[in-house]
């Protein structure tokens, strides 16, 4: 097995230097030797037929197992190679990724109770465990670095205040938020902007710390937040955003998805999505996220959604792609995880916090390594709702800049 495990990662592994000791103690060294050198160990021979069988699922549970050990480096610089290869994927896990790929509409499918299912199962965790690696405002999605060295918080800041920028809320607006999370934009949008904001979420977790917030910043008249679906919302909006929500859709949904905001979007109304997207075109869900992280989720590319968009009679009017912001976020979140994971072993086991590196390492190399990006996609039901050119997005970031400066004091957690 030794040597078929030489020969599958020699041919797949050209670039970097890996050096990879095996289970029998026998050790090689693969790549082209360019960048600094990383170290790993098969504990057993059982970790060995899991890359050989099924890598992409494999090594994460191996690596979970403690069965495949990182003796110089990090999880992440062994993921920077393994993902920074001329073939995406290897030769012998690609039979498994068409496979994937026939079925991923099954995988995908998301009616209402699997869709709460699914979201109970990442974001109903405890809360304890996201404080320990997100920005106080609990903002959980790709955050918007205006300088290469803005901090976390302020790039999380940056990003509502852009997104609030191009829906152009103003006092009064009703404004739907399409899987409010903690509820931090929402309450951004109801407190800078004065819009009146209604957050759906399936998360129970979340809509208890949402609702809780709102109520702490005298906001929940403003902002109110509600365990929905967002095929179960009624009424009509000034403006819809949806931010790291979509992702949870599933292919087979997209029409639905677009044809409900249709519906629930004013003559005159403008929508913002923001989603994790694919730059290489349609493909599966990678199968350790699939059964660990995101059960039923799946990254768009924008050839998937463009055609739903245009099917459900919404306009775009403008698309902008955040290339490594996600990147830089991630790691940022890996940092302080890393730096606190005692207490993510206190809450869970070592297990889990193993998981939750290769999770975040793993989430951090595709984006800076592969294909993987965000796009923001602003939409209306007709023309001119929206300026002409997109130096309107300045000047409004601009003037909500000015309004947070006033806000005191700052959003913050219930009980902080």
């Amino acid at each position: 097995m030794d040597r078929l495990l030489l020969k599958c990662l020699s041919q797949f592994i050209r670039r970097g230097s890996m050096t990879v000791t095996c289970a029998s103690g026998w050790k090689f060294t693969i790549g082209d030797g360019s960048g600094e050198p990383v170290e790993v160990r098969f504990a057993t021979a059982d970790a060995q037929r899991k890359i050989l069988v099924n890598p992409e699922l494999g090594l994460g549970e191996a690596y979970m197992d403690g069965e495949f050990v990182i003796q110089r480096g990090t999880i992440a610089d062994a993921l920077a190679i393994l993902l920074d290869q001329p073939d995406l994927l290897p030769q012998w896990a690609k039979p498994w990724w068409h496979l994937r790929y026939l079925t991923r509409h099954l995988k995908q499918f998301n009616p209402r109770s699997r869709s709460r299912r699914n979201v109970a199962h990442h974001y109903d965790l405890d809360g304890r465990l996201y404080s320990l690696f997100l920005d106080a405002d609990k903002q959980y999605s790709c955050a918007y670095f205006e300088t290469p060295v803005t901090s976390l918080d302020d790039a999380q800041l940056a990003k509502k205040r852009h997104i609030a920028a191009k829906l152009l809320v103003r006092p009064g607006h009703r404004v739907l938020d399409i899987g409010s999370g903690w509820g931090g934009l929402g309450l951004y949008l109801a407190e800078i902007t004065g819009g009146d904001v209604t957050g759906v979420t399936l998360s129970t977790e979340q809509l208890q710390v949402a609702n809780a917030r709102a109520a702490e910043k005298g906001l929940a008249g403003s902002a109110k937040f509600l365990l929905q679906d967002y095929r179960d919302v009624d009424g009509r909006f000034d403006r819809i955003v949806s931010v790291g929500m979509f992702e949870h859709v599933g292919a087979s949904f997209y029409d639905a998805f677009f044809k409900r905001c249709a519906e629930l979007l004013a003559e005159d109304g403008v929508m913002l999505l923001h989603s994790i997207g694919r730059s290489q075109g349609p493909d599966s869900t990678n199968p350790w996220i699939a059964k660990y992280i995101f059960p039923g989720g799946y990254i768009p590319a924008l050839s998937e959604v463009l055609p739903a968009i245009e099917r459900a009679g919404l306009l775009i009017c403008d698309i902008e792609i955040l290339r490594l912001h996600y990147a830089e976020t991630l790691k940022a979140w890996r940092d302080r995880f890393m730096a606190r994971r005692e207490e993510a072993v206190q809450l869970y086991d070592e297990r889990f916090a193993l998981m939750w590196e290769f999770y975040l390492a793993a989430s951090e190399m595709t984006f800076r390594k592969q294909g993987m990006m965000n796009f923001q996609i602003q939409l209306t039901r007709r023309q001119g709702v929206v300026p002409m050119t997109r130096d309107y997005i300045e000047r409004e970031e601009t003037r909500l800049r000015a309004i947070e400066g006033d806000a005191k004091p700052r959003l913050k957690l219930a009980g902080e």
